[in-house]
Formats: structure tokens, sequence, C-alpha cells
């Protein structure tokens, strides 16, 4: 990958990924298991000062909407995974 080959290190190569709580959780999660650092964050303030921001992000966002059905699977099937695969050692 880009990172790599630039010879940056994946934890302390100064490059970290940022999503808004709630967006794209399974992309987080593959990242910090890719040994990448990731945050969620979360705006906050008064609700005529958060609004219009949150509003921007999901018009920017709208597309990954689209993913929300691959994620809903996508977490269905680690719950089952997690109930279903005790005994397998992980």
């Amino acid at each position: 990958n880009a990172m790599d080959q630039a010879g940056r290190d994946r934890r302390n190569g100064g490059v970290y990924f940022g999503q808004l709580l709630g967006m794209a959780d399974n992309i987080t999660f593959t990242l910090g298991l890719c040994g990448y650092s990731a945050f969620k964050y979360l705006p906050y303030g008064k609700v005529q000062e958060v609004l219009p921001y949150l509003i921007r992000r999901a018009q920017e966002n709208s597309g990954l909407m689209a993913g929300a059905v691959h994620e809903r699977r996508v977490i269905a099937n680690e719950i089952k995974r997690r109930l279903f695969n005790r005994g397998s050692g992980q």
C-alpha cells in the first residue's frame, strides 16, 4: 500500500484516520486490525451550532448510506460468529 511504499510506519508514521462516531464502524475496525491509528470523534455543543455540521457530513456521506445494508450484514455475521463459534478458541 501507499504508506508501506513511502516507508511510513502504520502506528507512528504521522497518518491517522478519523471518523464521525457511528459512521462506517466496520472500516474503523478494519483499519485498527491492520495496525493503523484510527479514532472516532463526536462533535458537541449547542444543537444550533452542531446541527449544521452534522447536516453537511450527512450530505457529503449520503453515498455511504447505501453501505448501511452491507454494514448491517457485517454486524449480523459478527454476532453469529461470536454466539456460535465459542468453542473455536476465538
